[in-house]
């Protein structure tokens, strides 16, 4: 089969299932192939073999039964970095990434200040985006998903930074069960489920990634609300707290924070679309 004849038929297939079933067909042969999208596109005469096809085939109907891209690929690009994906895993995304820029400017700017804390970790991506950009950094990673954490751990070797990121079983911060002697954070970094139970209902993200990853709770805010009051326990003088929230939680965020730390400075930031984002604390020194 020619790339040109693949590219149409599976343009097809996906067309009442994807949002750019055209992209999306590009993206699984250059993975099929080894090659750039960009590759794909300049040779249509180019033909697959047999096993190939078998594969492409295989995905395409994956694809088309609704599952996510990445998980069909096993892997997704975050921060400019490839990571495995599953399943047990939420996929990144990119409003994310904002995250990871607001923390790695922060830290940069304090190069004393090298210990931080990514809860709710799932693949991994915040946690090892860090550690890979900071290579003094010591990152310390927990999910209540093992299996969660076994992608993680994956990406962490993947990326050459286990010696660097030290995953925990945990739920939310509750370290002191399975290390005591841990010491506070200069950075906590989260992005914790934040979608309202209700509405998990109407969304098709909800059937087709982990609930346990989505589920934020009646309000959404159940998992940063317990956060946000164990806090004060873990995170250091002087250090910086960023948790991703829902666009419409951003007074409720704000003032959950405002009353666990008073003192701090607390604020939310809008993503690029002009929606709450990003929770910030920054307690003074």
């Amino acid at each position: 089969m020619y790339l040109s004849d693949a590219l149409r038929e599976s343009t097809n297939r996906l067309s009442t299932v994807s949002e750019n079933p055209s992209l999306d067909a590009q993206i699984l042969l250059a993975h099929i192939l080894g090659v750039s999208r960009a590759w794909v596109l300049a040779h249509p005469e180019a033909s697959l073999n047999a096993e190939q096809e078998q594969v492409w085939n295989s995905a395409t109907a994956r694809l088309e039964g609704g599952e996510p891209l990445p998980y069909v690929l096993g892997r997704w690009e975050f921060y400019k970095l490839d990571f495995f994906v599953s399943p047990a895993v939420l996929i990144p995304r990119p409003e994310t990434e904002m995250l990871v820029e607001r923390a790695l400017g922060w830290l940069r700017d304090r190069p004393e200040r090298r210990r931080a804390a990514d809860i709710g970790t799932g693949s991994g991506c915040i946690a090892i985006s860090l550690a890979v950009n900071l290579p003094d950094l010591h990152v310390w990673a927990s999910d209540v998903s093992l299996p969660a954490l076994e992608i993680a751990k994956l990406n962490a070797q993947k990326h050459a930074v286990s010696d660097r990121v030290h995953f925990l079983h945990a739920d939310l911060l509750d370290f002191q069960s399975i290390a005591p002697h841990q010491q506070p954070f200069d950075l906590l970094a989260t992005n914790l489920p934040y979608i309202p139970t209700s509405r998990l209902k109407t969304l098709d993200v909800a059937r087709r990634e982990p609930r346990l990853a989505l589920n934020g709770g009646e309000d959404g805010l159940d998992l940063i609300r317990r956060l946000i009051q164990s806090a004060p326990r873990w995170l250091a003088q002087g250090g910086l707290c960023l948790l991703e929230i829902d666009s419409e939680h951003g007074e409720s965020a704000l003032a959950l924070a405002q009353e666990t730390f008073p003192l701090a400075e607390v604020s939310v930031l809008p993503d690029l679309a002009g929606l709450n984002r990003l929770l910030v604390v920054q307690l003074h020194d």
